[in-house]
């Protein structure tokens, strides 16, 4: 009887333990447009909104505009935008011209890979969105082009202690 408790005791532990490490955002490392470093575990402490995106996808350059707009309405509200260009990295000079162009008002870095996408369990079509909790946990990933409203009820909920449902843990829009 004393080794089915320890048993049932492991199985417990380890369903509560595992999810918890598999919801971590990977600590992907990126360049921003000065040329610094910046890590995904460096947003911990605030609310993010990562994207996807690269020049050449009609989606994406549909839908920054949108995450623009959103980023600057949350900005109150401690909540960080960030747009990530999958890029060639010879594409930079296109990258520019984009935000200069679109005058986006977020957060801008270079140089997310396939490899990236896999990682954080975002397939490999662009655009491509992980919402993060304060705690660098993804709450929310969207596949696709994003919707206003599942970003809006995602970062809510977030902003609202969590009180109501969750958002959906995946959304796919291809």
């Amino acid at each position: 009887m004393k080794d089915v408790f320890l048993w049932a005791s492991a199985i417990v532990v380890a369903c509560l333990i595992f999810p918890a490490q598999a919801k971590r955002a990977p600590d992907l490392q990126l360049k921003d447009l000065a040329g610094k470093t910046q890590k995904i575990a460096d947003l911990r402490g605030a609310i993010a909104v990562v994207n996807f995106w690269a020049t050449w996808c009609g989606p994406c350059r549909e839908e920054l505009p949108l995450l623009s707009r959103l980023s600057q309405e949350y900005a109150s509200k401690k909540v960080r935008f960030i747009a990530v260009s999958a890029n060639e990295p010879g594409d930079r000079g296109k990258v520019d011209e984009f935000l200069k162009s679109n005058k986006l008002e977020m957060d801008v870095w270079v140089g997310a890979t396939d490899y990236m996408l896999d990682r954080a369990d975002l397939g490999n079509v662009l655009p491509a969105t992980m919402i993060l909790d304060d705690r660098g946990e993804v709450v929310a990933r969207i596949l696709g082009e994003a919707r206003e409203a599942e970003i809006r009820a995602a970062l809510d909920w977030l902003l609202g202690d969590r009180s109501g449902s969750p958002p959906p843990a995946v959304a796919k829009h291809y």
